[in-house]
């Protein structure tokens, strides 16, 4: 699998990802620091924006019923961190309610420290699994920027920051899409193709992640041309992989739906609930972070023949008119308050916008027999299945279904999204 997700702000604000230091708000220290095996902050960071991402799901049904879903909830609650790091109370407040942060519980210097451990811990290297998060800020010559703030920033969310010109939009545009395009290893070309005269910040996020199954389907046994529902009254053609192996997997009967977890070859693993026929409505409401805790302890290993489509899925969503009708409305009014990013007055989120009152997310997800399309298939591909697959359970995704990509050690869901239509990128 190979994923590339790309959320840009047009911003007035700031955004995410971070070195493995320990850094003290209150003192301004910044001290180096060796990733923790377990730490009980990012287990409650997890939980925390786990129950964001659901809450955002929830919103897109609503407003597109039959358009495929796919983001990276993760991604999307650390840019909003970011951007509360320099606001003021008023606008600040309503941002972290609306990502499940209670100041009470979680004082404003451990949640951007957790954050910090957070993002740190998903950046740490790995030998067989890529996952990276970068970001950048260009952010307009003419403003009169805080740099401690800006410092803080780089030091807790991993940002480079870039001074740049906006009243020579052609030339700013191309030196973004430039950035993108290098960063992002050629996947995306010309992000920006609209950009206007009151731009004064633009922001930049991307997650790569490629990772290669831990037991990769065969080829040979991919069938080019299987049945797929896409609702009641259509159906398409698509390829369809076929796997008997040992997985983690069960039939929840009070939810109306089977759990399938599959995992890569180090520390991720991706999550999928395929609903009974008529009840995916009834699975999406029930969706929370609870829910996704107690499937942890219902899952069990066992022989299991998968039938899994080969997609790809993209989805591009304005969240700012969502995220406002989450409660986040001060961010994008005039009254917006952000003190913390510079000296300049009236410095609102809506000026930030592309195409105005915009924050964009894109997120991109292929799924393969390999598990991602660069990696070269491993040499034991021939090993033995047990002969006789009648005997033990078929899951068949050959209709609408949820699916999670998951960092194990975190527990962070990186991606979340619902496949109703495989055939459509």
């Amino acid at each position: 699998m190979s994923v590339f997700l790309y959320l840009f702000l047009l911003v007035s604000g700031l955004q995410t990802t971070i070195h493995c230091v320990q850094y003290n708000i209150s003192e301004g220290k910044v001290t180096t620091f060796h990733l923790p095996q377990q730490n009980a902050t990012l287990y409650k960071m997890s939980s925390i924006n786990a129950g964001f991402a659901f809450s955002l799901y929830h919103r897109f049904p609503v407003e597109n019923p039959d358009w495929n879903i796919f983001f990276s909830p993760e991604s999307t609650s650390a840019a909003l961190a970011m951007f509360s790091f320099g606001s003021g109370s008023n606008t600040q407040t309503p941002i972290l309610e609306v990502l499940g942060f209670n100041l009470t519980h979680t004082p404003i210097t451990e949640l951007h420290q957790g954050f910090q451990h957070l993002i740190c811990s998903l950046n740490f290297p790995k030998n067989e699994l890529e996952l990276q998060k970068r970001n950048a800020v260009f952010i307009g010559q003419q403003l009169k920027t805080l740099a401690r703030v800006l410092d803080d920033i780089k030091t807790l969310y991993e940002t480079e920051v870039f001074p740049i010109d906006f009243s020579n939009v052609s030339a700013a545009q191309q030196e973004i899409n430039s950035y993108v395009e290098k960063q992002a290893k050629g996947k995306i070309i010309d992000l920006i193709q609209d950009l206007r005269l009151n731009i004064i910040m633009i922001l930049v996020n991307y997650i790569h992640f490629k990772a290669q199954w831990a037991n990769p389907f065969h080829v040979s046994k991919t069938e080019e041309s299987s049945s797929f529902s896409v609702d009641k009254t259509t159906a398409i053609q698509v390829p369809m992989m076929h796997h008997l192996e040992q997985c983690y997997h069960f039939l929840d009967v009070k939810l109306n739906c089977t759990v399938l977890r599959m995992d890569y070859s180090e520390n991720a693993l991706a999550r999928s609930v395929l609903p009974k026929e008529g009840h995916i409505e009834g699975v999406e409401t029930t969706m929370s972070s609870k829910t996704l805790k107690k499937s942890n302890y219902l899952l069990k290993k066992g022989y299991t023949q998968m039938c899994v489509p080969k997609f790809s899925i993209s989805a591009t969503y304005d969240l700012g008119s969502t995220l406002q009708k989450m409660g986040m409305r001060d961010a994008f009014a005039e009254s917006a308050d952000l003190p913390g990013i510079t000296r300049d007055n009236g410095l609102k989120l809506s000026y930030c916008v592309f195409l105005s009152h915009r924050f964009f997310h894109k997120a991109v997800l292929h799924i393969g027999e390999q598990g991602t399309k660069e990696v070269a298939a491993p040499a034991a591909v021939s090993l033995e299945q047990p002969e006789v697959a009648s005997l033990h359970p078929i899951i068949q995704f050959d209709r609408t279904f949820l699916l999670m990509v998951l960092e194990k050690r975190t527990r962070s869901i990186i991606f979340l999204g619902k496949v109703i239509n495989s055939a459509k990128e």
